[in-house]
């Protein structure tokens, strides 16, 4: 069996251990012990998909499961197992499970070294740009994600990781420092193929809060080749109306640009019931084995609770992806 497969399973064996651990009954103890610092949760969606260039299909998109572990020590625990659809209609194959698999996505342990610096040691998601970092169904406006978000570098890697805040003036400078130390080796068809990742990040500003994304790996396609990327954010926010952005820029080892992406999105408060909003968002995307493509976005989201949102929106422009196809979609996620 495949190392990973057997860190796969090994993996899902501790957090299903740990999650019957945390819930199960205790006696009225005053002292906390170390299994007190479990918690569960999760998130999941569904929903509907229409393209414009193929048929329409319905699907359970994510079940995630979220296990973590924190006390009074210095150490915290993070750990995310995700079924990815584990239950799809189409026309043509009516119900089925034939794209369903299981991600760990995140399994890391932090160590809080002082109040300036935290170590990271597993697996965990690229601290680049906003999107990437944020993802999940519940904390996001849109079904979609921006493309230049999942195509241009490595969204997570096996590696070792320094974070932490510096206080400034009014706010803090946030950073981080990663590098990678163990190759994915269980890669899905559609997924690019990443390996060895380093990279850094800066985060500031109270009002407008500004990213900056230095990064170098190297991705198999034809060949292995060396890329360089630079990466810049912003987050603000004007009266009511939520405004994000992000751009990437690639070079190879000659200092030839070798792909770019950037999209803007606005999040707008609707005059129509409580809590809708309106999401525009433009996309630009170029690849050099995929060309160049455009994107843009229309819809409406409605935040039902803090931890439930339905989504509707219509998506046009040039060029379709294995997960951002052009068309109407509509989902409905859950934080719990």
């Amino acid at each position: 069996m495949p190392l990973i497969n057997k860190f796969r399973i090994s993996s899902v064996a501790v957090l299903l251990l740990l999650c019957k651990v945390a819930y199960a009954e205790q006696p009225p103890t005053s002292q906390k012990g170390v299994m007190d610092g479990f918690r569960l949760g999760g998130y999941s969606s569904a929903g509907i998909t229409v393209p414009r260039e193929s048929e329409a299909s319905a699907a359970i998109n994510e079940i995630s499961l979220i296990l973590t572990w924190e006390n009074e020590s210095r150490f915290k625990f993070f750990g995310e197992l995700e079924l990815e659809k584990p239950l799809t209609w189409d026309d043509d194959n009516k119900f089925h499970s034939k794209q369903s698999n299981i991600d760990l996505e995140r399994f890391y342990l932090d160590y809080n070294l002082s109040d300036n610096i935290n170590l990271r040691g597993g697996r965990f998601l690229t601290p680049t740009g906003r999107w990437n970092q944020l993802h999940a169904s519940p904390l996001v406006w849109t079904s979609s994600r921006p493309i230049a978000t999942s195509r241009l570098f490595p969204t997570a890697i096996n590696g070792v990781m320094t974070f932490g805040a510096i206080s400034l003036d009014k706010s803090a400078l946030e950073y981080s420092v990663f590098i990678e130390t163990l190759k994915d080796q269980d890669i899905s068809q559609d997924e690019l193929k990443f390996k060895n990742t380093k990279g850094a990040r800066i985060a500031f500003g109270q009002q407008a809060n500004i990213g900056v994304n230095l990064m170098s790996f190297e991705e198999k396609n034809t060949t292995s080749t060396r890329y360089h990327m630079l990466g810049l954010d912003f987050l603000t926010h004007y009266r009511d109306i939520e405004i994000l952005g992000e751009a990437f820029q690639r070079w190879d080892a000659h200092n030839n640009s070798s792909g770019y992406g950037a999209y803007l999105q606005t999040a707008i408060p609707l005059p129509i019931g409580t809590n809708w909003y309106g999401i525009t968002r433009v996309e630009t995307y170029q690849r050099p084995d995929e060309g160049h493509q455009q994107r843009w976005l229309l819809g409406a989201t409605w935040r039902v609770k803090p931890t439930q949102l339905l989504k509707l929106e219509f998506t046009g422009g040039s060029g379709d992806q294995p997960e951002s196809a052009r068309g109407f979609l509509a989902s409905f996620a859950v934080l719990f």
